[in-house]
């Protein structure tokens, strides 16, 4: 899920809607999606949840209330978001951006499979994961 590919719809608008918690999304190929928080947050592009290699994944849980405390461009290119639980390390290009948008039936089932194939609920805390050091997180 990196980079921009050549031809990809690009954003148009950009909208933080934070009460109803969702980023809305105006794309060059006339798609709008109105992404929640918590999607963006569980799937982030960052190595603290997607690790360095498949397989490596941190499955999220406790995010269903996060809220979006900031978004900031990164060149023309994608935005990076902070998070109220302090993640700041994601940063969405366009593609995965409209991935999120285009794909949120999908992902949210793939999410709540991986819950059920834990055994937690989607409310549970972050488990703390120790014995990691790479210093990208």
């Amino acid at each position: 899920m990196a980079g921009l590919q050549a031809g990809a719809p690009t954003p148009q608008s950009i909208t933080v809607h934070g009460r109803s918690r969702v980023l809305e999304v105006g794309f060059s190929d006339g798609a709008t999606f109105r992404i929640p928080f918590e999607l963006m947050r569980i799937y982030s592009p960052s190595a603290e949840v997607q690790g360095h290699g498949p397989g490596q994944e941190t499955l999220q849980t406790g995010k269903r209330e996060v809220e979006l405390v900031a978004l900031e461009p990164v060149g023309n290119y994608a935005v990076q978001p902070r998070f109220s639980d302090g993640h700041d390390t994601g940063i969405y290009s366009w593609d995965p951006l409209y991935q999120l948008g285009s794909q949120q039936a999908e992902l949210w089932a793939a999410y709540e499979q991986k819950l059920a194939e834990a055994g937690v609920d989607r409310d549970a805390p972050m488990a703390e994961k120790g014995g990691h050091a790479c210093g990208s997180h």
